[in-house]
C-alpha cells in the first residue's frame, strides 16, 4: 500500500457538490457533541479551568466534598456520551480519507485520537468518581486520585501529539484540497502544547503548572481555535463532496 497514492476524489470547481446526507447529519453532529462535553467538563465535572495543583491534601478533599454531586452526575453523562468521540474522530477520518495520500494517515489519526481518550478522558473520569464514591476514604487516597485525574488530564500525551503529526502531514501532502494547508500548521502547534505540557509533572505552580498560563491557557487558546476552525472547514469539506461519488474502500 503506497503511503502517498494520488487518488482525485473532490469535484472539480464546475461540479455541483451538495454533500452527502448522512456525512452532513454527523457534521452537525460534531459541534453538537462538544458542545455537550464542554458543559460537563467546564461547568459539572470543574476539571476546566482544572483547579489548583498547590493545595494541600485538606483542599484536595474539600474540593471534592463542594463538588460531589455536580462531578458524580457531570461523569456519570461523560461515559455514557465519550463514545460519541468515536464518532466525530471518524468523521475526520473520513476526509483523510478522501484525500490524495495514504490511508495510512487516517488510520494513525484514529488509533492517536483513541489511544488519547483513555488517559486522556476515561482515567480523570474514574479517578473522581472513586473519589467521591466514599465519603469517609483516607484523605491521602482522595489527595493522590486527585492528582492522578488531573496529571492524566491536563498532562502531555504523546499519542494525541501523534494523531496532531499525521493530521497535519497529511494536509501538507495533499492534493484534493479537502483542508487547505494552513490548518497543517494550526495542528503543529497542537504539538507545540503538548511538549509544553511535559512540565505539568514538575512545576506546582507558576505558567508551567496544570493551572499555569503557558502549559493549560495558550493550549486552551491554540485547542479553541484548532477546533473552532475544524468544524467550519468539515462543513465546508462536506458541502463541497459530490453526492454520486463513489463510497470509500
Amino acid at each position: 500500500m503506497s503511503v502517498l497514492l494520488p487518488r482525485r476524489l473532490t469535484a472539480d470547481p464546475g461540479d455541483t457538490a451538495g454533500g452527502k446526507p448522512d456525512v452532513r447529519l454527523v457534521t452537525w453532529f460534531f459541534p453538537a457533541w462538544y458542545a455537550v462535553f464542554g458543559v460537563i467538563i467546564c461547568v459539572l465535572t470543574r476539571v476546566t479551568p482544572p483547579p489548583r495543583p498547590d493545595v494541600a491534601t485538606e483542599g484536595k478533599v474539600a474540593f471534592f466534598a463542594e463538588h460531589h454531586t455536580t462531578i458524580q452526575f457531570g461523569f456519570m453523562v461523560l461515559l455514557i456520551l465519550l463514545g460519541g468521540a468515536a464518532v466525530t474522530n471518524g468523521l475526520v477520518a473520513y476526509h483523510m480519507m478522501r484525500m490524495s495520500v495514504g490511508k495510512v494517515f487516517a488510520y494513525g489519526y484514529i488509533g492517536g485520537m483513541g489511544v488519547g481518550a483513555l488517559p486522556g478522558f476515561l482515567l480523570v473520569a474514574v479517578c473522581f468518581l472513586t473519589a467521591t464514591f466514599r465519603a469517609d476514604r483516607d484523605p491521602e487516597l482522595v489527595g493522590m486520585l486527585y492528582d492522578l485525574g488531573m496529571l492524566s488530564y491536563n498532562g502531555s500525551l504523546g499519542c494525541f501529539s501523534a494523531a496532531y503529526l499525521v493530521f497535519a502531514i497529511a494536509i501538507l501532502y495533499d492534493k484534493n484540497e479537502i483542508f487547505p494547508k494552513w490548518f497543517a500548521y494550526v495542528c503543529i502547534w497542537q504539538i507545540v502544547t503538548e511538549v509544553i505540557a511535559t512540565q505539568m509533572y514538575v512545576f506546582y505552580s507558576g505558567p508551567f503548572a496544570w493551572n499555569g498560563s503557558v502549559a493549560f491557557w495558550w493550549a486552551v487558546l491554540i485547542f479553541t481555535f484548532w477546533l473552532g476552525a475544524l468544524i467550519l472547514l468539515l462543513r465546508r469539506a462536506a458541502a463541497r463532496e459530490p453526492v454520486d461519488s463513489p463510497p470509500l474502500d
